[in-house]
């Protein structure tokens, strides 16, 4: 069980729902527009929020789905740890688009609002907080993956949860190269702008 439920959550996590709601709503390849992710970010600044919203929603079902599920099949902590951290590197790594994801904040916070409830809040408030202060989607994120890992470690007394969050926020912090690349360089846009 213990394979096919981590090969499962990877294949969840690689869903691009980002890809095929972009396509069949305006015909749009996010893959070749904006920032070239697939993530709820890229949709909205390539396809309008209406979308984007309905992006972030299912990315964060995936993980929150396939945690739920692991643990109704009586996985423990080590096992719903393992999913979580899988499910995030689904998405960020799509078996079904050649490895080109999107950032995995929306499937992360799926996953620990089941594993650390109140942690994933926590690092939901902090991600809006950075993003209302600085209007960086990608410094609210980082922010937030950053967070996590102590926030969890703060309100869950459990070592394989607090290691799956490390893993997480180590996958996040590690997607957003680029984009530490583009604020150095002052070329990373603010929330709302269009482009990359």
């Amino acid at each position: 069980m213990s394979i096919w439920l981590v090969g499962t959550a990877h294949v969840v996590g690689g869903m691009p729902f980002a890809f095929i709601l972009a396509r069949c709503w305006s015909g749009t390849d996010v893959r070749y527009s904006g920032s070239g992710h697939t993530g709820a970010t890229n949709v909205l600044r390539t396809t309008g929020v209406s979308v984007a919203l309905a992006v972030l929603a299912l990315d964060m079902s995936k993980g929150y789905v396939m945690v739920l599920v692991s643990r109704s099949l009586g996985a423990d902590e080590v096992m719903q740890g393992l999913v979580a951290t899988a499910v995030v590197a689904g998405h960020i790594f799509p078996i079904r688009l050649k490895f080109r994801g999107g950032k995995g904040v929306a499937a992360a916070c799926g996953s620990f609002a089941v594993l650390a409830p109140t942690a994933a809040l926590g690092a939901v408030i902090i991600f809006a907080l950075v993003v209302w202060v600085t209007r960086y989607v990608s410094v609210g994120s980082m922010s937030a993956a950053f967070a996590l890992t102590p926030l969890v470690y703060a309100t869950v007394s459990s070592p394989p949860v607090v290691v799956s969050a490390l893993a997480v926020a180590i996958l996040v912090l590690l997607r957003h190269g680029l984009n530490v690349r583009r604020l150095v360089a002052g070329g990373e846009r603010r929330l709302g702008e269009r482009g990359v």
